[in-house]
């Protein structure tokens, strides 16, 4: 069994933020990345609204950047996943890794992040980021001109389809009822944008395209007619899913799964855990937003483990 003082649990830029502020602070951190490091930026192609960066920069570029300055003040990356935590109040934090190993830590950060929701089309998963997104505030601005889809009837999906009109020829709002589910206020909102058309009791069959998104097919669910609409872009906004499933019975959450913390800060209900990023984001999900969340906690942890000593 390893003893640790302080572990990271995840490697978005919430998890190496936090990670260059502890090693900074000489809390010889260990950060356990997963087998797919990186988290959902580098599932993006170019990054163009993190700030140093005024041409833009890969996302996998940007955690692999972010890897190498932890890296670089003694953060100990480790390609492992845990597979269960065993938490308490103040006490010692038990995580068991996928490779058999037990660790035991006085801190734990939790950076899991949080992963959005597709339709589950096989095309959605063959053309991610060569048209297919679920982050309008990340690559709407690649599609300037050019008519795009948004898949949902939310609060999210109006927010979205409004952010994308900005930029976008057209906008249509793909829904499977007739009524959507967005407040009375978004959805004024978006009907009243002339740029926007809402495409009712429909769902989408497929993605058109073979290298790039070229259109979507639409099957009508009240008469089953189907069409086609030409499009570039494809945004799924049907939500997303903190990645918290295994800390949840230990720590509180809200009704969507989302890590609770105190107001400004990254103290969970338990004392010595501490969260950043998407997981505890319900509202922004930005790579800036995650890595302030994790500035934060890395100071937090920093501030507990002298009210130990």
């Amino acid at each position: 069994m390893k003893q640790e003082k302080l572990v990271i649990v995840g490697s978005g830029p919430a998890g190496y933020t936090a990670a260059v502020y502890a090693s900074r602070a000489n809390l010889n951190p260990v950060l356990y990345a997963g087998n797919v490091p990186g988290g959902l930026l580098t599932q993006t192609t170019e990054v163009e609204n993190f700030p140093g960066f005024p041409e833009g920069i890969q996302g996998f570029d940007l955690v692999m950047a972010m890897q190498q300055q932890a890296e670089r003040f003694g953060t100990r990356v480790e390609y492992d996943s845990v597979v269960k935590f065993e938490l308490t109040d103040g006490g010692v934090q038990t995580l068991h890794l996928e490779s058999g190993e037990i660790v035991e830590t006085r801190a734990l950060i939790l950076a899991t992040g949080a992963s959005p929701r597709y339709l589950g089309l096989p095309a959605e998963e063959r053309l991610r980021n060569h048209g297919v997104s679920a982050c309008a505030t990340c690559d709407g601005a690649f599609y300037k001109d050019v008519p795009v889809v948004v898949i949902g009837g939310g609060d999210s999906a109006m927010e979205e389809a409004i952010f994308l009109t900005r930029f976008a020829s057209k906008v249509y709002v793909i829904h499977r009822r007739d009524a959507l589910r967005a407040s009375p206020i978004m959805a004024e909102r978006a009907q009243a944008n002339a740029k926007i058309e809402f495409v009712w009791n429909s769902e989408v069959e497929d993605i058109l395209g073979q290298d790039h998104v070229e259109g979507v097919r639409l099957r009508n669910n009240r008469d089953n007619s189907v069409r086609e609409i030409a499009c570039r872009g494809y945004f799924a906004a049907l939500g997303h899913v903190p990645n918290t499933l295994l800390v949840k019975e230990f720590i509180a959450t809200d009704e969507k799964g989302y890590i609770k913390v105190a107001p400004d800060r990254s103290l969970t209900t338990l004392a010595g855990v501490f969260a950043a990023g998407d997981c505890a984001d319900p509202h922004y999900r930005q790579a800036i937003t995650a890595a302030g969340m994790g500035c934060k906690a890395a100071m937090d942890a920093e501030r507990y483990l002298e009210s130990l000593a």
